[in-house]
Protein backbone atom coordinates (compact mmCIF):
# COMPACT_ATOMS: atom_id res chain seq x y z
CA UNK A 1 0.00 0.00 0.00
CA UNK A 2 1.43 3.61 -1.06
CA UNK A 3 2.35 5.17 2.11
CA UNK A 4 0.20 8.30 3.65
CA UNK A 5 -2.70 7.32 0.85
CA UNK A 6 -5.73 7.63 1.97
CA UNK A 7 -8.29 5.69 -0.40
CA UNK A 8 -11.33 4.48 2.73
CA UNK A 9 -13.72 6.41 0.72
CA UNK A 10 -14.43 9.27 -2.14
CA UNK A 11 -16.04 12.64 -0.49
CA UNK A 12 -15.28 15.23 -3.21
CA UNK A 13 -15.46 14.60 -6.86
CA UNK A 14 -13.87 17.26 -9.18
CA UNK A 15 -14.48 16.62 -12.64
CA UNK A 16 -12.57 18.74 -15.29
CA UNK A 17 -14.50 19.30 -18.64
CA UNK A 18 -18.35 20.57 -18.66
CA UNK A 19 -19.07 18.63 -22.23
CA UNK A 20 -21.57 15.62 -23.46
CA UNK A 21 -19.64 13.08 -21.40
CA UNK A 22 -18.78 15.10 -18.10
CA UNK A 23 -22.01 17.54 -17.31
CA UNK A 24 -24.18 14.18 -17.80
CA UNK A 25 -22.31 11.40 -16.15
CA UNK A 26 -21.50 13.77 -12.93
CA UNK A 27 -24.99 14.93 -12.36
CA UNK A 28 -26.22 11.38 -12.23
CA UNK A 29 -23.40 10.62 -10.16
CA UNK A 30 -24.26 13.59 -7.70
CA UNK A 31 -28.33 12.64 -7.74
CA UNK A 32 -27.41 9.52 -6.65
CA UNK A 33 -24.93 9.78 -4.46
CA UNK A 34 -26.25 13.17 -2.33
CA UNK A 35 -22.70 12.41 0.21
CA UNK A 36 -20.32 13.27 -2.29
CA UNK A 37 -19.87 16.91 -3.21
CA UNK A 38 -19.69 16.77 -7.34
CA UNK A 39 -17.87 19.66 -8.96
CA UNK A 40 -17.71 20.24 -12.98
CA UNK A 41 -15.23 22.35 -14.07
CA UNK A 42 -14.39 24.30 -17.67
CA UNK A 43 -12.17 27.16 -18.87
CA UNK A 44 -15.36 28.06 -21.04
CA UNK A 45 -17.17 30.22 -18.87
CA UNK A 46 -20.10 30.69 -20.87
CA UNK A 47 -20.69 27.34 -20.97
CA UNK A 48 -20.76 27.00 -17.01
CA UNK A 49 -22.92 30.11 -16.69
CA UNK A 50 -25.55 28.17 -18.88
CA UNK A 51 -25.07 25.22 -16.64
CA UNK A 52 -26.11 27.09 -13.92
CA UNK A 53 -29.11 28.49 -15.53
CA UNK A 54 -32.53 27.57 -16.24
CA UNK A 55 -31.49 26.71 -20.10
CA UNK A 56 -28.14 24.20 -19.69
CA UNK A 57 -26.14 23.79 -22.80
CA UNK A 58 -26.88 20.53 -23.46
CA UNK A 59 -30.41 18.65 -24.79
CA UNK A 60 -30.84 14.97 -23.14
CA UNK A 61 -34.30 13.96 -22.06
CA UNK A 62 -34.22 13.45 -18.37
CA UNK A 63 -30.44 15.70 -18.18
CA UNK A 64 -32.41 18.76 -16.93
CA UNK A 65 -34.45 17.03 -14.50
CA UNK A 66 -31.47 15.47 -12.53
CA UNK A 67 -29.40 18.77 -12.85
CA UNK A 68 -32.35 21.18 -11.08
CA UNK A 69 -32.44 17.83 -8.44
CA UNK A 70 -28.75 17.94 -7.36
CA UNK A 71 -27.61 21.54 -8.55
CA UNK A 72 -26.82 23.62 -5.50
CA UNK A 73 -26.68 21.20 -3.00
CA UNK A 74 -24.32 18.68 -3.81
CA UNK A 75 -23.24 19.49 -7.65
CA UNK A 76 -21.30 22.54 -8.70
CA UNK A 77 -20.66 24.05 -11.76
CA UNK A 78 -17.38 26.08 -11.73
CA UNK A 79 -14.40 28.16 -13.94
CA UNK A 80 -12.15 27.85 -10.27
CA UNK A 81 -10.71 24.54 -11.98
CA UNK A 82 -7.61 25.10 -9.29
CA UNK A 83 -9.76 25.53 -6.41
CA UNK A 84 -11.37 22.36 -7.35
CA UNK A 85 -8.50 19.91 -7.85
CA UNK A 86 -7.04 21.02 -4.60
CA UNK A 87 -10.27 20.10 -2.82
CA UNK A 88 -10.81 16.77 -4.47
CA UNK A 89 -10.23 12.90 -3.39
CA UNK A 90 -11.15 11.63 -7.57
CA UNK A 91 -10.77 13.82 -10.63
CA UNK A 92 -12.43 12.54 -13.42
CA UNK A 93 -10.49 14.00 -16.71
CA UNK A 94 -12.84 14.73 -19.37
CA UNK A 95 -11.95 17.00 -21.72
CA UNK A 96 -11.71 16.91 -25.09
CA UNK A 97 -9.68 14.16 -27.71
CA UNK A 98 -9.98 14.85 -30.99
CA UNK A 99 -8.63 13.95 -33.97
CA UNK A 100 -5.09 15.22 -34.96
CA UNK A 101 -4.79 18.19 -37.89
CA UNK A 102 -1.11 18.68 -37.98
CA UNK A 103 2.09 16.48 -37.51
CA UNK A 104 2.41 12.93 -37.25
CA UNK A 105 -1.12 11.07 -37.48
CA UNK A 106 -2.89 13.91 -38.92
CA UNK A 107 -5.76 12.68 -39.74
CA UNK A 108 -6.06 9.92 -37.66
CA UNK A 109 -4.38 10.16 -34.41
CA UNK A 110 -5.64 11.41 -31.33
CA UNK A 111 -4.96 14.89 -30.60
CA UNK A 112 -3.83 14.46 -26.75
CA UNK A 113 -2.93 18.04 -26.04
CA UNK A 114 -5.83 18.88 -23.94
CA UNK A 115 -5.56 15.77 -21.95
CA UNK A 116 -1.80 16.47 -21.42
CA UNK A 117 -2.63 20.28 -20.35
CA UNK A 118 -5.03 18.62 -17.99
CA UNK A 119 -2.64 16.39 -16.33
CA UNK A 120 -0.09 19.07 -15.84
CA UNK A 121 -2.54 21.37 -14.25
CA UNK A 122 -3.96 18.16 -11.87
CA UNK A 123 0.08 18.23 -11.02
CA UNK A 124 0.23 21.74 -10.57
CA UNK A 125 -2.94 22.06 -7.92
CA UNK A 126 -3.04 19.04 -6.38
CA UNK A 127 -2.82 19.07 -2.39
CA UNK A 128 -2.61 15.40 -1.94
CA UNK A 129 -2.82 11.93 -2.87
CA UNK A 130 -5.78 11.60 -5.50
CA UNK A 131 -7.36 9.37 -8.03
CA UNK A 132 -7.49 10.35 -11.51
CA UNK A 133 -10.28 9.07 -13.60
CA UNK A 134 -9.63 9.03 -17.47
CA UNK A 135 -13.04 9.31 -18.87
CA UNK A 136 -12.34 10.55 -22.03
CA UNK A 137 -12.19 8.20 -25.11
CA UNK A 138 -7.81 7.34 -24.97
CA UNK A 139 -5.07 5.11 -27.13
CA UNK A 140 -4.22 2.61 -25.27
CA UNK A 141 -1.06 2.63 -23.47
CA UNK A 142 -2.69 7.01 -22.39
CA UNK A 143 -2.62 6.47 -18.62
CA UNK A 144 1.40 5.43 -19.25
CA UNK A 145 2.05 9.08 -20.50
CA UNK A 146 -0.40 10.41 -17.67
CA UNK A 147 1.35 8.90 -15.17
CA UNK A 148 4.51 10.49 -16.16
CA UNK A 149 3.75 13.95 -15.71
CA UNK A 150 2.64 13.34 -12.61
CA UNK A 151 5.67 11.39 -11.46
CA UNK A 152 7.68 14.41 -13.34
CA UNK A 153 5.85 17.40 -11.74
CA UNK A 154 3.97 16.68 -8.61
CA UNK A 155 5.63 15.01 -5.36
CA UNK A 156 1.83 13.59 -4.47
CA UNK A 157 0.98 10.25 -5.58
CA UNK A 158 -2.00 9.71 -8.30
CA UNK A 159 -3.77 6.77 -9.04
CA UNK A 160 -4.89 6.57 -12.40
CA UNK A 161 -8.23 4.80 -13.36
CA UNK A 162 -9.92 4.44 -16.69
CA UNK A 163 -13.25 4.48 -16.94
CA UNK A 164 -14.53 4.81 -20.36
CA UNK A 165 -18.66 6.27 -20.79
CA UNK A 166 -20.90 3.87 -23.07
CA UNK A 167 -23.34 6.13 -22.73
CA UNK A 168 -25.27 7.00 -26.30
CA UNK A 169 -26.80 11.03 -26.71
CA UNK A 170 -30.58 10.68 -26.67
CA UNK A 171 -30.68 7.93 -24.04
CA UNK A 172 -27.72 9.29 -21.72
CA UNK A 173 -29.54 9.45 -18.03
CA UNK A 174 -31.27 6.33 -18.92
CA UNK A 175 -27.76 4.82 -19.58
CA UNK A 176 -25.76 6.31 -16.88
CA UNK A 177 -29.14 5.19 -14.23
CA UNK A 178 -29.30 1.91 -15.52
CA UNK A 179 -26.20 1.15 -17.55
CA UNK A 180 -25.14 -2.38 -18.93
CA UNK A 181 -22.28 -2.18 -17.75
CA UNK A 182 -19.68 0.46 -15.85
CA UNK A 183 -16.20 -0.72 -17.00
CA UNK A 184 -13.21 0.27 -14.32
CA UNK A 185 -9.76 -0.29 -15.16
CA UNK A 186 -6.76 0.22 -12.59
CA UNK A 187 -3.87 -1.81 -11.04
CA UNK A 188 -4.27 -0.65 -7.44
CA UNK A 189 -7.08 -2.22 -6.30
CA UNK A 190 -7.48 0.17 -3.38
CA UNK A 191 -8.19 3.09 -5.91
CA UNK A 192 -10.16 0.30 -7.82
CA UNK A 193 -12.26 -0.22 -5.14
CA UNK A 194 -12.96 3.73 -4.05
CA UNK A 195 -14.59 4.16 -7.69
CA UNK A 196 -16.55 1.06 -7.30
CA UNK A 197 -18.32 1.89 -4.16
CA UNK A 198 -19.21 4.87 -6.05
CA UNK A 199 -21.09 3.01 -8.97
CA UNK A 200 -22.30 1.25 -6.40
CA UNK A 201 -24.36 2.77 -4.66
CA UNK A 202 -26.95 2.61 -7.72
CA UNK A 203 -25.33 0.09 -9.83
CA UNK A 204 -25.82 -3.89 -9.13
CA UNK A 205 -22.54 -4.75 -8.75
CA UNK A 206 -22.45 -7.42 -11.05
CA UNK A 207 -22.51 -4.71 -13.80
CA UNK A 208 -19.42 -3.26 -12.58
CA UNK A 209 -16.17 -4.79 -14.57
CA UNK A 210 -12.91 -4.15 -13.38
CA UNK A 211 -9.93 -5.18 -15.93
CA UNK A 212 -6.43 -3.96 -16.13
CA UNK A 213 -5.87 -0.04 -17.20
CA UNK A 214 -4.73 -0.93 -20.97
CA UNK A 215 -8.00 -3.19 -21.37
CA UNK A 216 -10.07 -0.89 -19.85
CA UNK A 217 -8.56 1.86 -22.69
CA UNK A 218 -9.03 -0.31 -25.31
CA UNK A 219 -12.60 -1.68 -24.57
CA UNK A 220 -13.92 1.59 -25.44
CA UNK A 221 -12.50 1.78 -28.92
CA UNK A 222 -13.19 -1.85 -29.50
CA UNK A 223 -16.74 -1.38 -28.55
CA UNK A 224 -17.23 1.86 -30.68
CA UNK A 225 -15.07 0.10 -33.87
CA UNK A 226 -17.47 -2.97 -33.47
CA UNK A 227 -21.32 -0.86 -32.87
CA UNK A 228 -19.83 1.73 -35.85
CA UNK A 229 -19.03 -1.90 -37.81
CA UNK A 230 -22.46 -3.06 -37.88
CA UNK A 231 -24.17 0.20 -39.03
CA UNK A 232 -21.77 0.38 -41.94
CA UNK A 233 -22.14 -3.43 -42.65
CA UNK A 234 -26.00 -2.96 -42.58
CA UNK A 235 -25.93 0.24 -44.51
CA UNK A 236 -24.15 -1.63 -47.40
CA UNK A 237 -26.81 -4.27 -47.38
CA UNK A 238 -29.14 -1.29 -47.70
CA UNK A 239 -27.75 -0.36 -51.14
CA UNK A 240 -27.74 -4.20 -52.46
CA UNK A 241 -31.57 -3.82 -50.92
CA UNK A 242 -32.47 -1.34 -53.06
CA UNK A 243 -30.78 -2.48 -56.22
CA UNK A 244 -32.04 -6.46 -56.22
CA UNK A 245 -36.00 -5.32 -54.60
CA UNK A 246 -34.75 -6.74 -51.49
CA UNK A 247 -36.37 -5.13 -48.41
CA UNK A 248 -33.77 -4.41 -45.78
CA UNK A 249 -36.65 -4.28 -43.05
CA UNK A 250 -36.92 -7.74 -43.50
CA UNK A 251 -33.48 -9.01 -43.90
CA UNK A 252 -32.91 -6.74 -41.14
CA UNK A 253 -35.72 -8.64 -38.82
CA UNK A 254 -34.04 -12.50 -40.12
CA UNK A 255 -30.75 -10.85 -39.06
CA UNK A 256 -31.88 -9.65 -35.89
CA UNK A 257 -33.92 -13.26 -35.04
CA UNK A 258 -30.17 -15.22 -35.15
CA UNK A 259 -29.19 -15.08 -31.55
CA UNK A 260 -26.03 -15.10 -32.85
CA UNK A 261 -25.77 -12.01 -34.14
CA UNK A 262 -28.56 -10.03 -32.45
CA UNK A 263 -31.25 -7.45 -33.61
CA UNK A 264 -29.25 -3.87 -32.72
CA UNK A 265 -27.62 -1.37 -34.99
CA UNK A 266 -29.33 -3.08 -37.66
CA UNK A 267 -31.13 -0.11 -38.50
CA UNK A 268 -30.76 1.17 -42.33
CA UNK A 269 -30.43 4.68 -42.34
CA UNK A 270 -27.71 7.37 -43.66
CA UNK A 271 -24.73 6.62 -41.50
CA UNK A 272 -23.27 6.87 -38.35
CA UNK A 273 -22.46 10.42 -36.71
CA UNK A 274 -21.13 11.75 -33.26
CA UNK A 275 -18.22 12.60 -31.82
CA UNK A 276 -17.01 9.43 -31.18
CA UNK A 277 -17.41 6.93 -33.94
CA UNK A 278 -15.35 8.45 -36.84
CA UNK A 279 -13.03 9.50 -34.09
CA UNK A 280 -12.38 6.47 -32.33
CA UNK A 281 -12.09 4.40 -35.62
CA UNK A 282 -9.36 6.24 -37.35
CA UNK A 283 -7.45 6.33 -33.52
CA UNK A 284 -8.00 2.65 -33.70
CA UNK A 285 -6.51 2.78 -37.60
CA UNK A 286 -3.65 4.92 -36.36
CA UNK A 287 -2.57 2.63 -33.50
CA UNK A 288 -2.60 -0.65 -35.81
CA UNK A 289 -0.68 1.02 -38.66
CA UNK A 290 1.70 2.08 -35.38
CA UNK A 291 1.89 -1.65 -34.69
CA UNK A 292 2.77 -2.81 -37.61
CA UNK A 293 -0.80 -4.48 -37.87
CA UNK A 294 -1.64 -2.84 -41.50
CA UNK A 295 -4.55 -5.80 -42.86
CA UNK A 296 -6.48 -4.98 -39.39
CA UNK A 297 -5.48 -1.13 -39.90
CA UNK A 298 -7.33 -1.76 -43.71
CA UNK A 299 -9.84 -3.71 -42.37
CA UNK A 300 -11.21 -0.90 -39.61
CA UNK A 301 -10.37 2.10 -42.01
CA UNK A 302 -13.39 0.43 -44.26
CA UNK A 303 -16.11 1.03 -41.55
CA UNK A 304 -15.36 4.71 -42.09
CA UNK A 305 -15.06 4.58 -46.33
CA UNK A 306 -18.47 2.65 -46.14
CA UNK A 307 -19.99 5.53 -43.87
CA UNK A 308 -18.49 8.16 -46.03
CA UNK A 309 -19.94 6.73 -49.41
CA UNK A 310 -23.84 6.20 -47.70
CA UNK A 311 -23.94 9.95 -46.96
CA UNK A 312 -22.33 10.83 -50.54
CA UNK A 313 -24.59 8.06 -52.37
CA UNK A 314 -28.11 9.18 -51.03
CA UNK A 315 -27.11 12.78 -51.41
CA UNK A 316 -26.64 11.77 -54.67
CA UNK A 317 -29.35 9.76 -55.34
CA UNK A 318 -31.85 12.71 -54.40
CA UNK A 319 -29.87 14.84 -57.39
CA UNK A 320 -30.86 12.25 -59.52
CA UNK A 321 -34.24 11.24 -58.41
CA UNK A 322 -35.46 15.44 -59.48
CA UNK A 323 -33.84 14.86 -63.42
CA UNK A 324 -30.16 14.83 -62.85
CA UNK A 325 -30.03 18.42 -61.68
CA UNK A 326 -30.70 20.45 -58.24
CA UNK A 327 -29.71 23.90 -59.33
CA UNK A 328 -32.13 26.50 -58.20
CA UNK A 329 -34.95 23.96 -56.87
CA UNK A 330 -35.43 23.98 -53.20
CA UNK A 331 -35.26 20.91 -50.62
CA UNK A 332 -36.52 20.77 -47.23
CA UNK A 333 -33.88 18.98 -44.89
CA UNK A 334 -35.79 17.42 -41.49
CA UNK A 335 -33.32 16.72 -38.86
CA UNK A 336 -29.65 17.99 -38.75
CA UNK A 337 -28.37 16.75 -35.22
CA UNK A 338 -26.46 13.05 -35.80
CA UNK A 339 -29.38 11.25 -34.38
CA UNK A 340 -32.86 12.68 -32.51
CA UNK A 341 -33.03 13.95 -29.17
CA UNK A 342 -29.90 15.85 -28.88
CA UNK A 343 -29.03 18.85 -30.66
CA UNK A 344 -25.43 17.73 -30.88
CA UNK A 345 -24.24 17.66 -34.76
CA UNK A 346 -20.86 16.68 -34.38
CA UNK A 347 -19.82 14.59 -37.50
CA UNK A 348 -23.51 14.85 -38.29
CA UNK A 349 -24.26 13.02 -42.05
CA UNK A 350 -26.72 15.98 -42.63
CA UNK A 351 -23.59 18.44 -42.79
CA UNK A 352 -22.34 16.35 -46.03
CA UNK A 353 -25.49 15.71 -47.83
CA UNK A 354 -26.22 19.69 -46.99
CA UNK A 355 -22.77 20.19 -48.53
CA UNK A 356 -23.30 18.04 -51.61
CA UNK A 357 -26.67 20.11 -52.11
CA UNK A 358 -25.48 22.86 -51.58
CA UNK A 359 -22.44 22.75 -53.89
CA UNK A 360 -24.83 21.48 -56.66
CA UNK A 361 -26.90 24.67 -56.58
CA UNK A 362 -29.95 23.56 -54.35
CA UNK A 363 -31.62 25.89 -52.32
CA UNK A 364 -31.93 24.26 -48.70
CA UNK A 365 -34.28 24.90 -45.79
CA UNK A 366 -33.49 23.11 -42.37
CA UNK A 367 -35.54 22.34 -39.76
CA UNK A 368 -34.50 20.54 -36.59
CA UNK A 369 -36.50 20.81 -33.44
CA UNK A 370 -33.11 21.52 -31.02
CA UNK A 371 -30.95 22.47 -33.38
CA UNK A 372 -30.64 26.51 -33.50
CA UNK A 373 -30.92 27.80 -36.96
CA UNK A 374 -27.25 29.81 -35.77
CA UNK A 375 -25.59 26.42 -34.97
CA UNK A 376 -26.83 25.15 -38.78
CA UNK A 377 -25.61 28.15 -40.15
CA UNK A 378 -21.93 27.91 -38.18
CA UNK A 379 -21.83 24.26 -39.02
CA UNK A 380 -21.89 24.72 -43.10
CA UNK A 381 -19.76 28.51 -42.48
CA UNK A 382 -16.93 26.75 -44.75
CA UNK A 383 -19.57 27.31 -47.79
CA UNK A 384 -19.43 30.95 -47.30
CA UNK A 385 -20.44 30.97 -51.48
CA UNK A 386 -23.34 29.03 -50.85
CA UNK A 387 -24.68 31.14 -47.79
CA UNK A 388 -27.57 32.89 -49.14
CA UNK A 389 -28.52 29.18 -50.22
CA UNK A 390 -29.05 28.20 -47.03
CA UNK A 391 -32.08 28.58 -44.83
CA UNK A 392 -33.92 27.56 -41.84
CA UNK A 393 -37.35 27.03 -40.87
CA UNK A 394 -39.54 26.65 -37.72
CA UNK A 395 -41.43 23.63 -38.26
CA UNK A 396 -41.52 20.83 -41.17
CA UNK A 397 -44.27 21.79 -42.88
CA UNK A 398 -42.83 25.20 -43.55
CA UNK A 399 -39.80 23.92 -44.50
CA UNK A 400 -41.69 22.33 -47.52
CA UNK A 401 -43.64 24.87 -48.54
CA UNK A 402 -42.71 25.14 -52.37
CA UNK A 403 -39.85 22.66 -51.68
CA UNK A 404 -39.32 20.32 -54.46
CA UNK A 405 -38.23 17.35 -52.06
CA UNK A 406 -38.14 16.65 -48.21
CA UNK A 407 -35.13 14.25 -47.30
CA UNK A 408 -35.60 12.93 -43.45
CA UNK A 409 -31.41 13.16 -41.78
CA UNK A 410 -32.61 12.74 -38.15
CA UNK A 411 -35.36 10.28 -36.84
CA UNK A 412 -37.00 12.45 -34.69
CA UNK A 413 -40.17 11.25 -32.97
CA UNK A 414 -42.42 14.39 -34.61
CA UNK A 415 -41.66 13.43 -38.09
CA UNK A 416 -43.58 10.14 -38.12
CA UNK A 417 -46.74 12.48 -37.51
CA UNK A 418 -46.48 15.14 -40.27
CA UNK A 419 -49.99 15.38 -42.33
CA UNK A 420 -48.38 14.87 -45.68
CA UNK A 421 -51.91 15.10 -46.74
CA UNK A 422 -51.72 19.01 -46.26
CA UNK A 423 -48.00 19.46 -46.80
CA UNK A 424 -48.04 18.10 -50.09
CA UNK A 425 -50.39 21.10 -50.84
CA UNK A 426 -47.55 23.11 -50.31
CA UNK A 427 -45.14 21.74 -51.90
CA UNK A 428 -43.76 22.03 -55.47
CA UNK A 429 -45.94 18.74 -58.36
CA UNK A 430 -44.38 15.40 -58.68
CA UNK A 431 -42.76 16.53 -55.33
CA UNK A 432 -40.21 13.57 -53.25
CA UNK A 433 -39.90 12.49 -50.27
CA UNK A 434 -36.57 10.63 -49.16
CA UNK A 435 -36.51 8.71 -45.79
CA UNK A 436 -32.92 8.34 -45.27
CA UNK A 437 -33.63 7.11 -41.92
CA UNK A 438 -36.56 5.02 -42.55
CA UNK A 439 -38.77 6.21 -39.39
CA UNK A 440 -41.40 8.07 -41.17
CA UNK A 441 -45.23 7.19 -41.71
CA UNK A 442 -44.85 5.59 -45.29
CA UNK A 443 -48.46 4.78 -46.05
CA UNK A 444 -49.73 8.35 -45.31
CA UNK A 445 -46.79 9.92 -48.17
CA UNK A 446 -48.22 6.85 -50.69
CA UNK A 447 -51.64 8.31 -50.14
CA UNK A 448 -50.89 11.77 -50.05
CA UNK A 449 -49.56 10.93 -53.55
CA UNK A 450 -45.71 12.14 -53.54
CA UNK A 451 -43.03 10.09 -54.76
CA UNK A 452 -41.15 8.22 -52.12
CA UNK A 453 -37.54 6.62 -51.74
CA UNK A 454 -36.93 4.51 -48.00
CA UNK A 455 -33.40 3.41 -47.79
CA UNK A 456 -33.22 -0.10 -48.32
CA UNK A 457 -35.93 -0.45 -50.55
CA UNK A 458 -37.46 0.25 -53.63
CA UNK A 459 -38.49 3.65 -54.88
CA UNK A 460 -42.36 4.40 -55.36
CA UNK A 461 -41.28 5.80 -58.85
Amino acid sequence: MVKNFNLMKIKNITCIGAGYVGGPTMSVIADRCPHIRVTVVDMNAERIAAWNSDHIPIFEPGLDAVVKRARGKNLFFSTDIEAAIKSADCIFMSVNTPTKTEGEGAGRAADLKYIIACAEQIARSASKNTIVVEKSTLPVRTAEKIKEIFTKNSQYTFHVLSNPEFLAEGTAIKDLENPDRVLIGGENTEAVSALVDVYAQWVAKEKIITTNVWSAEMAKLAANAMLAQRVSSINSLSAFCEATEADIDEVAKVLGSDSRIGSKFLKAGIGFGGSCFQKDILNLVYLCEHYGLTEVAAYWEQVIVMNEWQKKRIAQLVIKKLGGSVKGKKIAVLGFAFKKDTNDTREAPAISVCETLLQAGAEVVVFDPKVSAQKVQADLAHLSAHHTQLKSASSAPEACVGADAAIVLTEWDQFKSIDWSSVVTQMSPQAWVFDARNCLNHAHIKTAGLNLWVVGKTPTK
